[in-house]
């Protein structure tokens, strides 16, 4: 992608700012009897570059390098880099100033607007850090060039660029995505702007802007990049129709509809992309013959009317076809093995099934062959040798196996390989040790196994290199010699042994992720000493000792969780500036206090300490250092003394868990100030005082868990509207609360009313990385941590305190509820009926409370359920027949001295049970089996321990429904590929397709 990105940056600046240039105003064509640039510019110019501080940190911008702007006062403005005069009477007439790492506001007094004979403006690929654009723009009266392309404004596109009447190219693409342009600003635009020729809009919000007033626009429009403009409603086909129109991009416009014209087509379109629009397009030889001129089309996730891919072959002169995402099926057809100029074909997600056909013969062209996310299978086509200009091949997520593997040995001119997620299981071919222009390998997702070749070592181009996700046990021995690599990804594999120190000779290195390994012994002091290093993940190793001072202010990122570190956390650790995560849990021997050293890590999102040694206070200033923190995790540590108490106004706190310490006093007031809160667990310590009902006040709070504390006293209904309505998971048990259930909060909790069937997993959103969310739960009568907690998850916990009265009927409107635990209260009356609405429910327990009556036959119905304890009630009559009441034993009955039936030795009187014998289940799979993402420890004496006894049998017999299977697989698949897109390049300034 980054080729491409780089070849279309310059192309735009290129036709943007030069392709009109006239050489009688060059500053290179000056001679001895031209006049010099008045001094009153050159100030301006120099004033203007003044009020531009250079950027502390690298510049994000694509500028391959970006240029920094040297002027030399005192010398002639029109020598001057990026500058250009008028011949005649030296006044500045151009600026190009793109790519020249200007960073700050533009501010509408800026001296760049006492420049008033300029022609040409380049401003583009700078970051001028989300101002507005000035309406002082609209004095440069005599502009015919405006390139603003990638520069960070945001605002309203002001409605003065309309009276730049001379304007024949306008670029405003690939700002922040919140630069806008109304529909007033808009018409203007098109009424005045009679000569524009280049219309570059691409990422500019015109949501508001109604499609058919593009016919507005000048006819001599010959360029309209209009991608991803929130463009809604019916598109004119005569807009395809304009005479001079040669490109048009409306790539990812969503709700843009109408249709396709199939006749009388400008002769002159040649860049067609439509993706992913609902803009009608019909396979029809009579509307497919007339884009005969039409060389770049792209017509990927689009609404096709009729599915004739054969009548693409018809299309002779295409260089780049872009067909992705439009789930054709079948087989790719022969008829595409026509296009001899095809440089770019891409075929990604389209359900293509069995071998790729053999097409290629005559394709000596291409370039670029995307045929990922399909479901192709057995051998590579013989004719893919013929392929000798093929740079870039991607055959992700497919089914391919051992035996394409031969067919790369031709394909010399390889830069990027991309072979993840399909069923290779042999050894890694050393053959690919010979694709020595590889700068992108990917083989992650299949089941390599054995030693990485020695012979990648002469891969000496690479830049990227992903092995994660196999069976391998070794690495290269001169791995040292991938000196350009950038990124390293070797996670969840089987290597073992010490890391190497070699690896620490790689000097450009960005990424390096070794988790998930064997890897032991201690960590090798020379990685904290490499220079451009910024993420590095060693968690789920063997490792041990020390951490070693960090001698590099690179790192953003560290993650050294699950291992057997010991000692203390370096100071150099909390001198990293940059750092943006920190996360050491799950290393029981970390011991010493967490000093307020750590406050100063002004850019800090994730602080992870959780399951280590820690002990002494939490430092207080942790509750409002940084505006940055979102996740603040220190639970299963030593900690004591009072939760930090200070919680300042406009945090970004998602995700705070203290779960497991010894912290006492009161819950402070000042979290109401954590309007992002989604997490809350105070669990298991010794916090005192009433439920801190301000809670309800937190809009986006999804779990709240303060089990096994001292709260005492009642809960009062909710004093503001939608209180609690997103809540998930609501544990309050083993506690002193007392009076009766809180039938107004059941009231609100609207998210447990809804059946969410979301099958993935509470995370952070918009973090530099994602985080997933964990918690420790008592689940089914044991103790179980989840690592991570699927967004259908949804419980109801309030056992083990001192609630009265009867259980309220509201209840029943939790259909997506999964585990309510009412257990050891003083409850009365009987069971609620409409319990039997609670259709999701796989786990009820009502045990050791005073209830009464007969057990409702609407339970009956709840087929998931698997775990029932109504044990040490008053309960009595027959025991309902039939589902899964067939498959519940003795200790769920116990202590109901009134009950009869099956499953109990007790038969009831005049024959009013009917019980057949239990049905015989299959025995299912352990559920402590490997993989599962979660462990169970059977619970404490006390409160629970019966249950947790007598209901182990049942979670191991029952059915698992769909929920539970697919909480099983592991999110870090998505975490990888979320890491990986976020370093990879974009094509078009920001848009991918």
């Amino acid at each position: 992608m980054m080729g491409s990105s780089l070849l279309l940056a310059q192309f735009l600046c290129l036709l943007f700012f030069h392709s009109h240039s006239q050489p009688t105003h060059s500053s290179s064509n000056f001679s001895s009897s031209v006049q010099l640039c008045p001094g009153d510019q050159s100030l301006a110019l120099l004033q203007f570059k003044n009020s531009f501080p250079m950027p502390s940190s690298p510049s994000t911008l694509p500028c391959y390098p970006p240029e920094k702007v040297l002027w030399k006062e005192g010398t002639d403005c029109c020598t001057w880099d990026g500058v250009t005069c008028n011949i005649k009477t030296g006044h500045v007439i151009g600026l190009d100033l793109g790519c020249s790492m200007l960073y700050g506001t533009l501010h509408s007094n800026s001296t760049l607007f006492s420049l008033h004979h300029l022609q040409k403006l380049n401003l583009s690929y700078n970051d001028f850090n989300r101002s507005v654009i000035s309406s002082s723009f609209g004095q440069f009266l005599h502009l015919t060039h405006l390139n603003l392309n990638s520069s960070n404004f945001a605002g309203q596109v002001p409605p003065e660029i309309s009276h730049l009447s001379r304007l024949v190219s306008l670029g405003l693409s690939s700002n922040s995505g919140e630069l806008m342009l109304e529909p007033i600003s808009f018409n203007k635009l098109a009424q005045n702007l009679t000569q524009l020729r280049e219309l570059y809009l691409g990422g500019v919000n015109m949501s508001l802007v109604v499609p058919s007033s593009l016919m507005n626009l000048s006819s001599s429009l010959s360029y309209l990049q209009l991608w991803r403009c929130g463009l809604k409603g019916d598109l004119p086909d005569n807009l395809f129709r304009r005479s001079n129109l040669q490109w048009l991009d409306l790539w990812s416009n969503e709700g843009l509809t109408g249709s396709f014209p199939q006749y009388n087509l400008s002769n002159a379109l040649s860049h067609l992309d439509l993706s992913y629009t609902r803009i009608s397009i019909h396979l029809e030889p009579d509307s497919i013959s007339h884009l005969k001129s039409v060389e770049k089309l792209y017509l990927s996730g689009c609404n096709f009317v009729g599915s004739n891919l054969d009548l693409f072959g018809n299309l002779t002169q295409l260089i780049e076809l872009g067909l992705a995402g439009n789930q054709f099926g079948g087989q790719i057809p022969f008829s595409l093995g026509k296009l001899k100029q095809l440089e770019h074909l891409d075929l990604r997600n389209n359900n293509f099934i069995g071998p790729i056909p053999d097409i290629f013969v005559n394709q000596t062209q291409l370039a670029w062959l995307r045929l990922s996310d399909n479901n192709f299978q057995g051998h590579l086509p013989f004719s893919l040798r013929n392929l000798k200009q093929l740079s870039r091949l991607q055959l992700s997520a497919n089914n391919f196996t051992s035996q394409i593997l031969n067919e790369f040995s031709n394909l010399t001119e390889l830069t990027e390989l991309d072979l993840s997620y399909n069923k290779f299981d042999v050894q890694i071919p050393s053959l690919l040790g010979n694709l020595k222009k590889l700068n992108s390998l990917t083989l992650s997702f299949n089941k390599f196994f054995g030693k990485i070749p020695d012979n990648f070592a002469n891969l000496t181009h690479l830049t990227w290199l992903d092995l994660s996700y196999n069976r391998l046990t070794g690495l290269p021995h001169q791995i040292n010699r991938l000196t350009g690599l950038t990124t390293l990804f070797l996670s969840n594999n089987q290597l073992i042994g010490h890391i190497p120190s070699l690896l620490s000779r790689l000097s450009d290195l960005n990424i390096l992720d070794l988790s998930h390994n064997f890897f032991n012994g201690t960590i090798p002091s020379s990685l904290f000493c490499m220079p451009s290093l910024q993420f590095l993940l060693l968690n789920n190793n063997l490792l041990y000792g020390h951490i070693s001072p960090f001698l590099c202010n690179s790192l953003q990122y560290i993650n050294f969780s699950h291992n057997k570190l010991y000692g203390q956390i370096p100071p150099s650790v909390l001198k990293l500036e940059h750092l943006k995560v920190l996360m050491l849990s799950s290393n029981d021997k970390l011991i010493g206090n967490i000093s307020s050293v750590i406050c100063e890590l002004k850019f800090l999102e994730i602080l992870d300490l959780s399951n280590s040694g820690f002990s002494g206070f939490i430092p207080q200033c942790l509750g409002n250092f940084s505006y940055g923190l979102s996740v603040l995790h220190l639970g299963g540590n030593n900690l004591h003394g009072n939760i930090p108490s200070i919680y300042s106004e406009g945090n970004s706190l998602r995700y705070l868990n203290f779960n497991g310490n010894k912290l006492k006093g009161v819950i402070p007031p000042s979290i109401i100030n954590c309007v992002n809160l989604e997490f809350l667990d105070l669990s298991n310590n010794m916090i005192d005082g009433t439920f801190p009902s301000f809670l309800e006040t937190l809009p986006k709070l999804k779990v709240v868990i303060l089990r096994s504390n001292k709260l005492h006293g009642s809960l009062k209904g909710p004093t503001v509207k939608d209180a609690f309505s997103k809540l998930q998971i609501f544990d309050l048990s083993n506690n002193n609360l007392s009076g009766p259930l809180p039938t107004e909060y059941f009231n609100n909790f609207k998210a447990i009313m809804s059946v969410d069937q979301d099958m993935d997993y509470m995370r952070t959103h918009n973090l530099s990385t994602t985080y997933v969310y964990s918690v420790k739960l008592a689940w089914k009568g044991f103790e179980v941590e989840f690592s991570k907690i699927q967004i259908a998850l949804t419980i109801l916990d309030l056992s083990c305190n001192k609630f009265t009265g009867k259980i309220p009927e509201s209840l029943g409107k939790l259909k997506s509820l999964i585990q309510l635990n009412l257990s050891h209260n003083s409850l009365i009356g009987y069971i609620q009926p409409s319990l039997g609405n609670l259709t999701n429910l796989e786990s009820l327990d009502l045990s050791s409370n005073l209830l009464a009556g007969r057990i409702p036959q609407q339970l009956v119905d709840l087929k998931y359920l698997q775990v029932l304890n109504l044990s040490y009630n008053q309960l009595e009559g027959p025991i309902p027949v039939g589902k899964q009441f067939n498959t519940f034993e003795n200790g769920s009955y116990e202590g109901n001295l009134g009950l009869c039936g099956f499953p109990l030795q007790v038969k009831c009187n005049k024959g009013e049970e009917q019980q057949p014998p239990p049905s015989n289940f299959e025995k299912e799979d352990s559920m402590f089996g490997e993989g599962l993402g979660w462990k169970a420890v059977a619970m404490g004496y006390g409160c629970g321990f019966v249950v947790g006894v007598s209901i182990g049998y049942v979670v191991f017999r029952a059915r698992k429904p769909a929920w539970f299977v697919k909480m099983v697989e592991d999110s870090a698949h998505q975490n990888a590929k979320r890491l990986r897109r976020k370093n990879a390049p974009a094509r078009n300034g920001g848009r991918r397709h």
